[in-house]
């Protein structure tokens, strides 16, 4: 199993409980004895912490944007280390197994940067890595939502949704287009 809860699972799990999570790595702080990262995955951010020192100099060996899983016990912060900015700034995870699932490259610019310190022309090449941005996903969710909403309101209404042909013009990632045959022009 890759994961037993996802990240904004964490506030409505008891103190002690055990959990598997999987996703990237997206800080890495080590405070001499005891190593943390912030693990992020399609619903927020977590932390975890290292404790033990085979588990912890491993973790040191980490990669920012590495794909791991971590085993471990959920427990609340100690008092005055909360992260009131976070949905899960009560709670750290206290890793027993870690597991790489993918080491990656150093990203060719910040992914969680408050200002953008790439070209656009490096954003479009590396668009799979510009989408996991904060904005850029936030863009998708909403668009998602918005989409979902008006299918289902139309549904209720009786409507129908049939796929028909649709006339476009081309996209710069290079999809195909669809043409249609026309009866007035060969």
């Amino acid at each position: 199993m890759q994961r037993t809860h996802s990240c904004e699972d964490i506030p409505s799990c008891q103190a002690g409980e055990s959990v598997t999570l999987a996703g990237w790595v997206q800080a890495i702080r080590d405070h001499g004895g005891v190593f943390f990262i912030d693990l992020r995955d399609r619903s927020g951010l977590v932390q975890v912490v290292f404790h033990q020192e085979p588990l912890a100099c491993e973790a040191k060996n980490l990669g920012l944007e590495w794909v791991i899983q971590i085993i471990g016990r959920l427990e609340r912060r100690p008092a005055g280390t909360q992260n009131p900015d976070i949905s899960t700034g009560e709670w750290e995870v206290h890793a027993c197994a870690l597991k790489i699932l993918n080491a990656s490259k150093p990203p060719p610019f910040p992914i969680h940067s408050k200002t953008i310190e790439a070209t656009e022309e490096t954003r479009l090449k590396y668009r799979y890595i510009d989408l996991r941005r904060p904005k850029m996903a936030q863009a998708m969710r909403l668009r998602h939502e918005f989409v979902r909403a008006t299918r289902n309101f139309l549904s209720d209404e009786g409507f129908l949704e049939i796929e028909t042909p649709i006339l476009t013009k081309s996209t710069p990632e290079g999809a195909r287009d669809f043409l249609v045959p026309s009866r007035l022009s060969p």
